[in-house]
């Protein structure tokens, strides 16, 4: 694993990448929670991925570069902008919510402001949107770029074919991103694909495929500073496997207890990559325990006060159902 220092970021800017990582993770358990006791109707968990997805994010310019997510990637979005309280709206189905005014399931992110763009249910489908804002920029001599991402079981669809194909062919600025946590809800990746790496599947498509350790956080910031250099230049587009746990089940209404084991559940546990970049941050001097403690309480506290405030938000008025949905 390569020290934090090799990133090339400053201490202030680790710091921060640490506070959106917790941020990340105690955010999603407080989703759980809202779950767990009725307030909300549902969640998708991003838990073992944080770190991967603050990496990644931190690669971009996100006030030029467009994003567009998949159902795990809130704490990549947060990076990006979105605040806590404009996830918790969205789980509330409030019609502050920035991602669709309540009228999108939870989890399904998207925020014109911060160039973040909203995402069907139907898996995928965000790839060939991200074909398309790529070759918008082509088209118009524009200097942004686009990322999308997606789970492997979802990267089987027929139209992730198409979109990289497409992207391939026009040396497109698009970096197309695999979260691979090794389960399609309950099936194993052995059972989803027979080729070793989900990345080798961009050398049919012309363009460069790399596999990389979702765990550590220089060598993932690293990849993606180096593709977006690429894309920036014109040399096209990257596919980009991150290797990362699911530490949740597949979402509030699996139970992952039955398709895997309790050992290696637990085993998975053990290897959290937040306990991971924790002791790196330790080790390399960029924190004490005690700056951590103090940090955690403090997001707490903002996670706190944004559940109070989206709760406390108007519903939706039922007779503006249709509003925004179709155009007129």
């Amino acid at each position: 694993m390569k020290t934090l220092k090799k990133s090339g970021l400053s201490k202030e800017e680790m710091i921060q990448a640490y506070y959106e990582v917790k941020r990340g993770r105690r955010l999603d358990e407080r989703l759980w929670q809202l779950t767990r006791i009725g307030k909300t109707s549902f969640n998708i968990s991003g838990q073992g991925a944080e770190v991967a997805q603050v990496a990644m994010a931190m690669a971009f310019e996100h006030d030029k570069d467009i994003f567009l997510p998949y159902y795990r990637d809130m704490t990549a979005c947060l990076v990006w902008g979105m605040t806590s309280k404009d996830i918790i709206l969205g789980s509330f189905g409030k019609d502050a919510d920035p991602s669709s005014h309540g009228r999108q399931m939870p989890n399904h992110y998207g925020s014109k402001e911060h160039n973040i763009v909203s995402f069907a249910s139907t898996v995928s489908t965000q790839m060939p949107l991200a074909t398309g804002v790529a070759y918008a920029a082509q088209l118009e001599g524009k200097d942004y770029i686009a990322l999308t991402t997606t789970g492997e079981g979802s990267a089987n669809q027929g139209e992730v074919q198409e979109a990289m194909n497409f992207a391939g062919v026009k040396k497109l600025p698009v970096i197309f991103v695999v979260e691979n946590n090794n389960y399609a809800i309950s099936v194993p990746i052995e059972e989803q694909y027979a080729n070793e790496n989900m990345s080798d599947r961009a050398h049919g498509y012309g363009f460069e495929g790399i596999t990389v350790d979702g765990n550590d956080f220089t060598e993932v910031y690293l990849t993606f500073k180096k593709a977006v250099k690429d894309a920036r230049s014109g040399k096209g587009p990257k596919l980009i496997e991150l290797k990362v746990y699911r530490l949740t089940s597949h979402s509030a209404d699996d139970d992952q207890t039955i398709y895997r084991s309790k050992e290696d559940i637990e085993k998975m546990k053990e290897s959290d990559p937040i306990d991971v970049f924790e002791k790196q941050l330790i080790d390399e001097g960029y924190l004490t325990q005690a700056d951590m403690d103090k940090m955690d309480e403090e997001i707490r506290a903002e996670i706190d006060k944004a559940t109070d405030e989206a709760e406390a938000m108007p519903d939706s008025a039922p007779e503006s159902l249709l509003d925004e949905v179709y155009a007129k």
